[in-house]
């Protein structure tokens, strides 16, 4: 069996020309159920609270896209294929009060959910409605890149409908 370590430090990140501030890259792990709604896969922040979306710098030997699944791996223990991204966003650093990030979601279709990942023992996991996440999300970049998927996926429904 393979250990699985989640990345650490800061030494491969990109920073943003324009803001000086971290890219960091991040996806919405979704499946959809047998009636065709959409189920998002939530996790808690390290410190144990709040509802977010797996997302973390993008580091420089890696596409954003590798970056968003290995986000996802790391931190909520999923694998599964990402999609066009859903968009990009400026948000200010809670941690670092005077820095700007640019953010960048995608979506992340859901194949399989280990028992056992990197950061298992600081983050929670749970699959949620899109009213329950829009609810309890407290970061409105990332609500408005699920407003995005929901739209895709409302799209995509009506066209194999026609």
């Amino acid at each position: 069996m393979a250990v699985l370590v989640a990345r650490q430090g800061r030494e491969l990140q990109r920073y943003s020309q324009r803001t000086g501030g971290r890219i960091v890259v991040g996806c919405i792990p979704y499946r959809v159920r047998c009636d065709g709604e959409l189920e998002v896969l939530v996790i808690t922040s390290q410190k144990g609270h709040g509802m977010m979306f797996p997302k973390g710098g993008w580091e420089e030997d890696e596409s954003m896209d590798e970056a968003a699944r290995r986000e996802a791996l790391e931190e909520a223990g999923v694998l599964g294929d990402t999609e066009p991204v859903l968009g990009f966003w400026h948000y200010k650093s809670r941690r670092y009060v005077d820095q700007t990030y640019e953010g960048f979601m995608f979506p992340l279709r859901v194949a399989d959910e280990l028992h056992q990942w990197p950061e298992m023992a600081s983050r929670k996991r749970t699959w949620a409605t899109v009213n329950q996440v829009m609810d309890g999300c407290p970061h409105l970049w990332m609500r408005e890149a699920l407003e995005k998927l929901v739209a895709r996926h409302a799209t995509a429904v009506l066209q194999s409908a026609l």
